[in-house]
Parts: structure tokens; C-alpha cells; sequence
């Protein structure tokens, strides 16, 4: 088994990665395989809404010139999927937007190909919009007929300064019960 987490902060260390990592120890500790991507600093465009994708159903974005082919095959070999998300502006950063934009339309267009796989949503928020953030997240799970495990809240972490959220005592907390339900979760579906 294997999940594959993408943070799109631009900060490669920074709240997002920590709260990320936190679910990821506990899916190892499980014997299950992961893998990080950093999108921040990677090129990764928005939808144009071209439709190609549903023309060509070939699995991926007509678009060629990003990362979110590679992304989206990484995706495919998982099963589970992790999105993380900094809160700007109450919702998600420019790159997860892309990313969900872009591999939800192709994952429709090729038969919902994302279905059944495990999806979970982490959210780094300075103080407020936090859940309109993993409510974005979350949508692009549903839509595509994922399955997605709860936690003891809402799976957020509050931090401002860079691994300042490792401070937030229920955030962690709710990181580490989302990584063991993700665990449990995976094996019961295999």
C-alpha cells in the first residue's frame, strides 16, 4: 500500500509539511509506504477548460508543460492521497487549486479513475478559513467518488510562523488519529 501526500505551501518546511508529515508517521508505523511532493516552486498551470481531456481520455492533461501529469500518475499508483493546503484568503493556495482543477476534470473524464482511493485533507491556517480550505479539498475527493476518513476534528493545524502548528497540541493530536483511521481505513479496503 502506498500514499502519496502533496503540499502545496510554497514554504518546503514550513506548518503545511509538518502537519503533513505528522499523518505520514503514523501510516508508517503501519507498514504503509509514502511518498511527500513539495508543489510549491513547481510549475503547475490552471485549467483552461479546454475538454481535451475528455476527447482524448488518455489519463492525462493535454497540458504538458507542468508537473501535474507526473502528479497525476503518482496519484494512480496510490491508494491513498493526501492534499495538503495553507489557508489563503479562506481557501486553498494557487497550486492545490491547479492540482485539484486539473486532476479532478481528468480523473472525470476518464471514468472517475480516482475512485475508491483514500483521500485526506490537511489544512494549515494562521487563525481563520481554515474550513473552507478542507472543504475545497474534501469536494475534490467526493466528486470523485474517494473515501474519505475522519479524525477528532477538523484535520487543521494552527500555526503561524514556520513549525509554529507543531505547538498546536489538538492539531497534532487530530493529525496523528487522521493517520491512524487513513491506516485503518486502507487495509480494510484491501
Amino acid at each position: 500500500m502506498k500514499v502519496l501526500a502533496m503540499n502545496g505551501s510554497p514554504r518546503k518546511n514550513g506548518n503545511t509539511a509538518l502537519l503533513i508529515d505528522a499523518v505520514l508517521v503514523e501510516l508508517q508505523k503501519e507498514g504503509i509506504e509514502t511518498e511527500h511532493v513539495q508543489l510549491g516552486g513547481k510549475r503547475i498551470h490552471g485549467c483552461t477548460a479546454c475538454k481535451k481531456c475528455f476527447e482524448n481520455q488518455d489519463r492525462h492533461c493535454i497540458i504538458d508543460n507542468d508537473i501535474l501529469n507526473e502528479l497525476v500518475d503518482k496519484m494512480l499508483e496510490a491508494d491513498g492521497i493526501i492534499i495538503g493546503s495553507p489557508t489563503y484568503f479562506a481557501n486553498v493556495s494557487t497550486e492545490v487549486k491547479a492540482l485539484i482543477d486539473r486532476a479532478g476534470l481528468v480523473a472525470i473524464a476518464n471514468g472517475r479513475m480516482l475512485k475508491r482511493k483514500v483521500g485526506a485533507a490537511v489544512v494549515a491556517v494562521r487563525r481563520a478559513g481554515a474550513t473552507d480550505t478542507f472543504d475545497a479539498i474534501n469536494k475534490f475527493f467526493l466528486i470523485n467518488q474517494m473515501v474519505v476518513p475522519g479524525s477528532v476534528y477538523w484535520n487543521l493545524g494552527i500555526g503561524r510562523r514556520e513549525g509554529e502548528a507543531k505547538d498546536d497540541e489538538e492539531g497534532m493530536k487530530t493529525m496523528q488519529v487522521l493517520g491512524e483511521n487513513m491506516a485503518w481505513l486502507l487495509k480494510k479496503l484491501a
